[in-house]
């Protein structure tokens, strides 16, 4: 017995070190952690329990069968994250640099399997120089293989993945099809086809960084929604964003102590400008309002005209999603229609209400947003907040105009309840514009044109430019003091919490793409 147990500890030993201790060096050499380091950071102390680590692979081409590493370069098992059940994957650079053969994708699929029969979160952490090229198709079938269970996970568990080293070809899809990616700065990137073909092809001289590195991913493609310094703030922020989601789609995210006190907010009374075209930080109103230090930014450097992200409002999990009138004036163009609208399915996948924060004056006009299609992707947007069924607020802080009106989570495409601050300006567009347009034959025949348009602009405004006539037709529940706004919201998402929606009887609706 003793010598079958010493066998044993002695294969244990072997899969603990990897690719050996060379790489392991190298490995942190670069900054990075191995694959087991990220696991024994991400989940709780002594929580995580392995499965397949005596797995290897059965190639016997290239003299692979002389290359046997048990595990065949990826950590897979379960754990807990703050007490919660969580499946995990980590490729193990260390290991033929985390190439994915057929018994590596075999791991990999094995762990989805188990996170969706049990409805627990599964977290991929990333590191690999994608197919291992001496398998041939046998590696393309098990990227497939992942690919099939990604998507039958998708709206059933929550799925977040984590890019801390390379993830290039057909690798990159699995992470695409997830819910949320974190990349690393310096050591991670991203893209279907390197510098070399891309120089070869096109005749562009890139670099890896410049290509699919986090930054550009972060701010040009809004592939990343989040981007960590190192790899211990990537695994902060998984554990994090983790505990705003709940287990999977028939649970609700789970709720922190909360304590009601006096929830006014006087903060919130000076951050509207006195004039309608001066821009300020709608960040400040979400930090006003939501629970102290709660906020969780997700595309922080993307399509910045509009924030979204997770918060806690009386301890309760919510999404938020809001215009930025720092930005673009918060209009709405196609990059963040796509943005607000990707978070809004997200949010109504797993039970997460709905926080929507109004100050837009439109949508962006011009050949290039009309040539890239704003039509359907501003309806993308429109189609998130009318299919969504989780409860849906909305306070419209200033400006709602046109058309983006409407779209913004408005009374007429669902949402519960509709708040209004004393500033807010509801009306087909601004006063200037309607004026010009209304009073065109009186204002050309003043004597003086420009004193007849202000004139107008201030009846304009004085009649249509405020919350009071839509609050008349019921289209706002309530005009608000900002002060009052984090009560209002408490109680009312407290209202809202046994909502519940029949649905068509259909496959599933058809979002325009």
């Amino acid at each position: 017995m003793e010598d079958k147990i010493k066998k044993l500890n002695d294969l244990k030993a072997s899969a603990l070190l990897g690719g050996g201790v060379d790489r392991i060096e190298k490995q942190h050499a670069k900054g990075k952690l191995t694959a087991r380091e990220r696991i024994e950071l991400l989940l709780d102390r002594n929580s995580f329990e392995e499965i397949g680590m005596l797995k290897e692979h059965r190639s016997f081409d290239f003299g692979m069968e002389k290359q046997q590493f048990p595990g065949d370069g990826v950590v897979t098992g379960y754990g807990t994250i703050d007490g919660r059940l969580v499946y995990v994957f980590a490729q193990d650079f260390t290991v033929f640099g985390g190439a994915l053969s057929e018994t590596h994708a075999e791991k990999i699929c094995r762990i989805m399997d188990l996170a969706i029969e049990n409805g627990a979160p599964v977290i991929g952490l990333n590191d690999s120089g994608g197919a291992r090229i001496q398998e041939g198709v046998n590696s393309l079938g098990g990227y497939a293989d992942i690919f099939y269970r990604n998507t039958k996970a998708s709206g059933v568990i929550p799925q977040l993945s984590a890019i801390m080293g390379p993830c290039a070809g057909g690798a990159v899809y699995s992470p695409a099809i997830t819910d949320f990616i974190i990349m690393v700065e310096n050591s991670s990137y991203m893209f279907v086809t390197g510098p070399n073909v891309v120089k070869t092809v096109t005749n562009e001289e890139v670099t890896s960084e410049d290509l699919g590195g986090a930054m550009t991913h972060a701010t040009k493609s809004g592939v990343t929604h989040c981007v960590a310094a190192n790899d211990l703030d990537c695994i902060r922020q998984m554990r994090m964003l983790l505990s705003y989601l709940p287990q999977n789609c028939n649970e609700k995210p789970h709720d922190l102590p909360f304590e009601p006190q006096s929830e006014y907010r006087e903060s919130l009374m000076g951050i509207v400008p006195e004039s309608p075209m001066q821009p300020y930080d709608m960040k400040e109103v979400i930090h006003g309002i939501v629970d102290e230090d709660s906020f969780f930014e997700i595309h922080e450097h993307y399509a910045e005209n509009i924030v979204v992200g997770f918060a806690r409002l009386g301890g309760k999990s919510i999404g938020i999603v809001a215009n930025q009138p720092y930005a673009m004036a918060g209009v709405l163009d196609v990059e963040s229609s796509k943005k607000g609208a990707r978070f809004v399915r997200f949010c109504d996948c797993f039970n997460i209400p709905l926080l929507v924060l109004v100050d837009v004056p439109g949508f962006l006009p011009g050949t290039d947003q009309e040539w890239n299609a704003i039509i359907t992707n501003g309806a993308k947007l429109l189609y998130a907040f009318s299919d969504a069924t989780v409860p849906r607020i909305t306070v419209i802080t200033r400006k709602a105009y046109g058309g983006a009106y409407d779209v913004m989570n408005s009374k007429h495409i669902g949402a519960d309840m509709n708040y209004a601050w004393p500033t807010a300006e509801i009306a087909v567009m601004g006063a200037r514009g309607a004026s010009e347009i209304i009073f065109k034959s009186e204002i050309s025949k003043a004597d003086n044109p420009q004193e007849k348009l202000k004139e107008k602009e201030a009846e304009y405004q004085e009649k249509f430019a405020n919350p009071y006539r839509a609050a008349a037709r019921g289209f706002i529940d309530e005009v608000i003091e900002p002060r009052e706004t984090r009560r209002k919201l408490i109680k009312s998402f407290s209202m809202l919490v046994n909502k519940k929606v029949l649905q068509p009887n259909r496959k599933h609706g058809n979002i325009p793409m």
